[in-house]
């Protein structure tokens, strides 16, 4: 599924598709800068998508499920959204 994720220069934002939403989910550059703390290029924001696409597709669940956002309704995560799946997994990782 991660070959659907692309850049999308009209938005300045990497989308993936929302797996059982019938929508997308935009991650806006800026995000992508708190992140990674540098200004990203379209690369890099992809690269860190696939190295951590499991956390980015929690965080949309999550954001999901906390808004009620509706099935086929587009959405888009924050650093922050992000940030606390990350923190999260690191965590579980850890044993804590």
């Amino acid at each position: 599924m991660s070959d659907e994720v692309h850049w999308r220069d009209d938005i300045a934002s990497l989308v993936f598709p929302v797996t059982g939403h019938g929508a997308i989910c935009a991650v806006h550059r800026g995000a992508f800068r708190t992140l990674l703390g540098t200004e990203p290029t379209p690369d890099a924001c992809l690269g860190h998508f696939r190295r951590f696409e499991a956390a980015f597709r929690a965080a949309a669940g999550a954001k999901i499920a906390r808004k009620g956002i509706l099935p086929g309704t587009s959405l888009h995560l924050t650093s922050r959204d992000v940030a606390r799946k990350l923190l999260e997994d690191a965590q579980i990782a850890n044993g804590e």
